[in-house]
């Protein structure tokens, strides 16, 4: 069976691997679609710090249901469109103690801690499998990022009397902002690319800033009053990113940082302690793939229009060196794994 690894840094490439084996518990999912994340760029570029190369990425899935075990329930049937839950908990570590699964000290995300779904069929657990009836493949291959991005905003204890200061409006920044949105809170969007701060105006962000046009910290100054924002959801990785989230957030504030850097952030700690924040770290998504599913079934958002560009199989490979070399433009990227 067909695969694509990240063989080393920059270089990406076909493999065979072996056909998986279905366990009573698990459903046989024919993969359709593969949604690169950032994290996947960044093994591409060889800093991704939970990444040993080789490894095959990939855990943005759609695909369908083409065989069941023989104890996974009849609500789940072979020919259902399907997404996957692509992290694993321990159940015993503090946080699973606690309830928050998704950022068990023992996780292993398909594609990050071992190998992904850039294949041709999976078998997954399916506990882990969520199916609609009205989505698209390419629709469900979007979920688990907004799912991310969605965690974020409830991190951060997002309420109708924030102003939250997004920064970076990709795929999980956009479904940081659906959530925020929906909670009620005033969004500032901030990003470089104008077509991405495009899509954050027909997500529902009120305001939008090219921080390579306009002094950013000038522009959240003026739509807040002076005080900064109530929360920052840091969505880019960078450590500019990082230390803006810090500067612009108003006192007594929260940040939620989802994005990560290999490098450096150098963060300004005066200011952590100065205005008393509140930092919450975000990983993954913690029950809420349903809701991100219901928001598609309603069509609250053009949630396409967060597709980039689609790349066939065979031109995986062409995917990731794209995506390197035009970073800021791109929002997603999906490889269509029948083409």
């Amino acid at each position: 069976m067909k695969a694509f690894a990240i063989k080393e840094k920059g270089v990406v490439d076909a493999i065979e691997v072996a056909e998986p084996k279905m366990g009573a518990g698990d459903v046989l999912l024919e993969v359709y679609f593969i949604g690169l994340c950032g994290s996947d760029l960044n093994s591409y570029r060889g800093l991704m710090p939970f990444v040993t190369l080789p490894r095959i990425p990939g855990h943005e899935i759609s695909g369908i249901i083409v065989d069941k075990g023989s104890e996974v329930p009849d609500t789940i049937k072979t020919g259902d469109y399907a997404t996957v839950e692509p992290y694993t908990n321990c159940g015993v570590c503090p946080s699973c103690r606690q309830g928050r699964v998704n950022c068990c000290q023992f996780n292993q995300t398909l594609g990050v801690q071992r190998e992904g779904a850039l294949t041709q069929r999976i078998a997954v657990p399916f506990q882990k499998v969520f199916i609609s009836k009205k989505l698209s493949l390419h629709e469900l291959a979007l979920v688990e990022p907004l799912s991310v991005g969605y965690h974020g905003a409830n991190r951060g204890n997002v309420s109708e009397t924030d102003t939250v200061l997004l920064l970076g409006c990709g795929t999980i920044g956009m479904g940081a902002l659906c959530a925020t949105v929906r909670k009620g809170a005033t969004v500032i969007a901030l990003d470089i690319d104008d077509a991405k701060l495009e899509v954050a105006k027909k997500f529902g962000a009120t305001y939008t800033i090219n921080s390579l046009k306009e002094d950013p910290k000038e522009a959240v100054m003026r739509y807040t009053n002076n005080e900064g924002a109530s929360v920052a959801i840091e969505a880019a990785g960078t450590p500019i990113t990082f230390n803006l989230a810090l500067e612009l957030v108003a006192f007594a504030g929260r940040v939620v940082t989802i994005g990560y850097s290999k490098n450096e952030t150098g963060i300004k700690t005066q200011l952590i302690v100065s205005k008393e924040l509140n930092i919450f770290g975000s990983r993954n998504a913690l029950r809420v793939f349903p809701s991100v599913i219901s928001m598609f079934e309603r069509k609250e958002k053009p949630f396409t229009d967060m597709i980039t560009k689609v790349f066939s199989f065979d031109q995986t490979p062409e995917a990731f060196k794209y995506w390197n070399e035009n970073p800021g433009t791109v929002s997603k990227i999906l490889i269509d794994v029948k083409n």
